[in-house]
């Protein structure tokens, strides 16, 4: 029988543009791939789609959630097993990728982002004719 243990937080030491103090942790993340694109899901919980950001600079794909903490004040906790913070995590980007049609949607708490392929690098058919 397999037992589920609890899987521990990993801070981020520092995120680049960071702009209010507390604790920054790198989201989990799957990423899938499809002959068109690649699709990727990064575990944000308590992020909402308002404190969520996205950006690509140089081909470094970026993104940040933030967590308000005002629902969290003046409570104590009996039990807790992560802490709260926000997710920031980096991701460079393969050239076949078009930057141009990145899309991101957030639902429940986790971001997903749509990173389609470029023409070039989509498999394609060969017709074989008889000679």
């Amino acid at each position: 029988m397999n037992e589920i243990a609890a899987k521990d937080k990993q801070e981020v030491a520092k995120p680049q543009e960071q702009t209010r103090p507390g604790r920054y942790y790198v989201p989990d993340v799957n990423i899938c791939e499809s002959e068109d694109s690649l699709k990727l899901w990064a575990d944000m919980p308590g992020v909402k789609e308002k404190d969520v950001s996205v950006t690509l600079k140089d081909g470094i794909l970026s993104i940040l959630g933030q967590v308000g903490t005002e629902m969290y004040s003046g409570l104590k906790p009996l039990y807790t097993e992560y802490n709260v913070g926000s997710f920031y995590r980096e991701f460079a980007l393969h050239e076949d990728i078009d930057e141009s049609r990145i899309s991101a949607t957030l639902r429940n708490g986790v971001l997903e982002l749509e990173l389609p392929k470029k023409e070039k690098a989509k498999p394609r058919q060969i017709e074989v004719k008889a000679a």
